[in-house]
């Protein structure tokens, strides 16, 4: 059960923004990765719980962000219920689209396990929902993935393929490079691994 902490940071300025505190594992139904953030002066920002089925599916996700909060799932597309902070108001969504995403690399493993694709593969069009900081606010997304290597390197623990995605936002056309392990993501745009206690866990 991989376990560890990343730091995440404003891409474009590098501003520290939190720590992600995490661990995630395969299980009988799929894949679970929970964790927790930290500010940069240690307060609590906010939580992430994300349940994926054996396709990859968001089975359940539970996204908390001061103290707003959003539930959702593959549902006719997918679906979500947002609260305010108040708690005497929820509003529910539903778009047509594969899965969530947001800042949590948790979402990246999320999509490249949905996705499933190999250095042969043409790149694939994905339609996302995004939930954006620091309100949870709903915000639909189009992506082109593509696998463009996956390597592997000797470590103590045997063979650790490393996959190399690029992601393009096909509503500006910005690419990015996302490098993936298992159920780890070692690199991506604002997101930096900082400590893992355990190798990511392989998957089938």
């Amino acid at each position: 059960m991989p376990r560890g902490r990343y730091s995440l940071h404003d891409p474009h300025d590098r501003t520290p923004l939190a720590e992600e505190h995490f661990q995630c594992a395969p299980g009988p139904s799929g894949w679970r990765y929970v964790s927790r953030l930290t500010g940069t002066a240690g307060e609590h920002r906010g939580s992430v719980d994300l349940a994926l089925d054996d396709l990859g599916r968001p089975l359940r996700l539970e996204l908390h962000a001061g103290d707003w909060q959003v539930r959702g799932a593959a549902l006719d597309g997918v679906t979500w219920v947002r609260t305010d902070p108040t708690g005497l108001h929820a509003t529910e969504g539903n778009v047509r689209a594969h899965a969530f995403t947001g800042t949590s690399p948790a979402f990246l493993v999320a999509t490249a396990r949905l996705l499933r694709l190999t250095p042969s593969s043409a790149a694939t069009r994905v339609r996302l929902v995004a939930f954006t900081d620091p309100v949870l606010a709903p915000r639909t997304v189009d992506q082109s993935w593509a696998l463009v290597n996956s390597e592997a390197h000797a470590t103590d623990n045997g063979p650790l393929t490393v996959d190399e995605y690029q992601v393009t936002a096909l509503d500006t056309g910005e690419q990015h490079a996302v490098h993936i392990a298992g159920d780890v993501v070692l690199a991506a745009p604002g997101i930096e691994l900082e400590d893992l206690q355990s190798p990511p866990s392989r998957f089938d």
